[in-house]
Order: structure tokens, then sequence, then C-alpha cells
């Protein structure tokens, strides 16, 4: 069970494309039915529509346009999102976002001032940051704090485990 991101933006755009022209051609039938000069004048656009050849540069151009969208659109819907959750096995899963703060937590160990981590599918990359002057045998405790917290998922791929400790310089 892998939940992945919504397309919510490219369908909302759509929709309020759709929309914004629904409107626009029901306020144009409505001030024709009415008997009102439309907002969009109909007769000198179906005049230019009736005039214009399938073979005209513009109707290449809008059609290109539209097949372009359309193919946009098309890969948004098809291409996966990225994965909100880490499956821990069949049924059940973990979002991310809570996968990373727990780790970010276990990277916390005696010496890092500070940890920021990154997960992926196949790896979990942390950055450690201390003010020792030694860093020596920092990294391997950090790797097995990280990797006794994913065990403790016991998500159903466990990831590889990078450590990479950055020392500060400390300000006299």
């Amino acid at each position: 069970m892998t939940r992945r991101s919504r397309r919510a933006l490219p369908a909302m755009l759509t929709a309020l494309v759709l929309l914004a022209t629904s409107v626009l051609v029901a306020v144009c039938a409505i001030q024709l039915a009415v008997g009102e000069t439309p907002l969009l004048p109909y007769d000198s656009l179906a005049g230019l529509l009736h005039d214009t050849t399938w073979s005209a540069q513009g109707v290449a151009v809008a059609g290109g346009v539209a097949a372009a969208i359309g193919l946009v659109l098309f890969l948004v819907a098809v291409v996966p999102g990225r994965a909100r959750t880490a499956a821990l096995d069949q049924h059940t899963a973990v979002s991310v976002r809570g996968l990373r703060n727990a780790l970010r937590s276990a990277a916390v160990v005696d010496g890092v001032e500070s940890a920021a981590v990154k997960v992926r599918r196949r790896r979990v990359r942390a950055v450690v940051r201390t003010r020792r002057a030694v860093v020596d045998g920092l990294d391997d405790a950090v790797r097995a704090a990280v990797e006794h917290r994913v065990g403790e998922f016991a998500l159903a791929r466990p990831p590889q485990v990078v450590v990479r400790v950055k020392a500060l310089r400390s300000t006299p």
C-alpha cells in the first residue's frame, strides 16, 4: 500500500479553465437570449471561424498548443507521484514524514548538534553536525542508532542507511 501524491494542481487548473470558458459561453448565450449586445460578438466570431481554412497557420498553432497541453496533462496523470507512505506490510504503512522525524530524532546521539534526514525508497541519508574536533566513530554510532530505529518500524523493504558527519567550526 503505497499512497502517492495527488494531482490537485493540474486538475484544479483544468477545472478553472473549463469553468471560465463555460461561464463566458453562458453569459454570451444569456445576453443573446435577452437581446443585449453579447460580451463576445457572436457574428464576427462566427464569421472569422467560417472564413478560416484548415490549412491556415493559426489553426496549426492552436492545434499544436492544444496537443501539447493534452500531452502534459496525460503525462501528469500517468507518471506516478512521490510516495507519501512507506509500507510496513501488505496492509499497513507509515507516513514518510513521520518516519523521517523519527529517524531524525534517532540520529541525534551524544555529540551531535543537529541532524537532517532524507528518506527515499531504498536509502536513508542522514547528515549530522557536531562541534567535536575529532569525529571518529560518530558516523558509526549515528548509523547504528538510525538502523535500530528503522528496524523498530519493520519496513517491508528496509532502506540502506548512509551517514555523513559535518564538523562545525567553533566560534572563539
